[in-house]
């Protein structure tokens, strides 16, 4: 029996076993995330250095996007991905013994921090060209909102349920539960039939594969404008595992209780977000939409600078959370569907690259703003300059040389 319009990417069995393994993981990873900011302020009371381990987390993705984006592109996806999540698991797994032991260091989790941060670099390409091979052109934008939403309905229960394991037993069981839950994806993985094999093509240096796909990003409007737009939103507004814990602490006053709350209504907006696209229909999304949404989770931010209690902040960030996914979901679709098969991989790559490449640049300024002048004033600050920018970038692109004049109002090109 089919599923629901809504649903429909689940009626491919492949990706309906990558799915279910995925959500399962991703609990794991939301409570991992929230105890690693937890443990570094704890170790470090210190905005800037929680900064400096986002920078550490996703700035391996600056150094080696372009060049996973290759790999991806010449290796079988799924043996590609078994392996990053076998490195993942550790990572976990060392982690949690070394808090549960009672040696960890700051230190400890800068260098598990670059870890995580190069595997990722592999494995996020590789994972978003290969729903593409699950599903096809047909479903791949219900199955990218598909899989935003169990990203973020994982927010919702991993940052409660850590906030609760943190406060009762400490920070060790919620990395020890991610190392193991990877098991579960590796499970799925290995019963696709799905292989993700790499398209034949004429054999040319890694380089070389590396400079095609920058090539065709530049070379192609549509997709320049949407990269814009993401790394505006990457640099400006997704720096949530800076601002989350700091507000958290320094202007709400809460507890490890509080912080993984504030993370789940994150959580509940995005999944709001990302279900609100699986339903609509099969359509790109216009240019015009996507920075609207853009522009009101920058202004959402600037009006989380002015709160001072606990709920309207919930309520300020369920509209972050559902305005920032629709704005990212829009465009992983966009250029999923505008890449040739050959360049899937390259063009995820700088989908990878900009997105969490954008991290640690954001993340080092905002820790450094916050602690110089309050977490406040970064939020307003960092808000204002990317409502500016991205208003900016939309009449650049509607006005200007005219390259895309129709994504203003109507589906990108192709």
């Amino acid at each position: 029996m089919p599923f629901p319009r809504g649903l429909r990417a689940l009626d491919h069995s492949d990706f309906r076993r990558f799915y279910a393994g995925q959500v399962v993981s991703l609990v794991g990873n939301w409570m991992q995330s929230v105890a690693q900011a937890w443990l570094v302020l704890t170790l470090t009371n210190s905005p800037f250095r929680l900064g400096l381990i986002n920078a550490l987390q996703f700035g391996p993705v600056l150094l080696l996007s372009l060049f996973a984006g290759a790999l991806v592109d010449r290796l079988p996806k799924r043996r590609l991905l078994v392996t990053t999540q076998v490195v993942l698991a550790a990572q976990a797994l060392a982690l949690g013994l070394l808090v549960g032991l009672g040696h960890v260091q700051y230190w400890h989790v800068c260098v598990l921090a670059a870890l995580l941060g190069v595997v990722n670099a592999f494995d996020m390409p590789t994972r978003q060209s290969f729903i593409h091979e699950m599903v096809g052109k047909a479903d791949l934008g219900n199955a990218v909102a598909l899989n935003s939403a169990g990203f973020n309905g994982a927010r919702v229960v991993g940052p409660a349920v850590a906030g609760l394991v943190i406060a009762e037993w400490g920070v060790a069981p919620a990395f020890l539960v991610n190392g193991l839950s990877f098991a579960v994806v590796i499970a799925a993985l290995l019963s696709l039939r799905a292989k993700g094999r790499p398209v034949a093509r004429p054999r040319a240096s890694m380089l070389a594969d590396a400079l095609e796909g920058v090539q065709y990003a530049v070379r192609t409007p549509h997709v320049r404008v949407i990269l814009s737009v993401l790394a505006v939103v990457t640099l400006t507004v997704f720096n949530f595992g800076v601002v989350v814990p700091l507000f958290a602490r320094d202007v709400l006053q809460a507890g490890a209780r509080g912080f993984g709350f504030l993370q789940t209504a994150l959580g509940v907006g995005a999944v709001g977000g990302a279900l609100v696209l699986a339903a609509r229909g099969r359509e790109r999304p216009p240019l015009v939409a996507i920075v609207g949404s853009a522009i009101g989770a920058c202004l959402a931010l600037v009006g989380l600078s002015f709160v001072q209690s606990f709920a309207p902040a919930a309520i300020v960030l369920v509209v972050i959370g559902f305005t920032t996914i629709t704005t990212v979901a829009s465009c992983n679709t966009t250029l999923q569907l505008s890449a040739p098969d050959a360049l899937r991989g390259r063009v995820m790559s700088l989908y990878t690259l900009v997105f969490s490449g954008g991290f640690p640049i954001g993340a080092l300024i905002l820790g450094a703003v916050a602690e110089r002048w309050g977490v406040r004033r970064a939020m307003l600050v960092a808000g204002l300059v990317g409502a500016a920018s991205l208003a900016a970038l939309l009449l650049a692109s509607t006005r200007g040389s005219g390259e895309v004049p129709a994504s203003a109002s109507g589906s990108l090109p192709d």
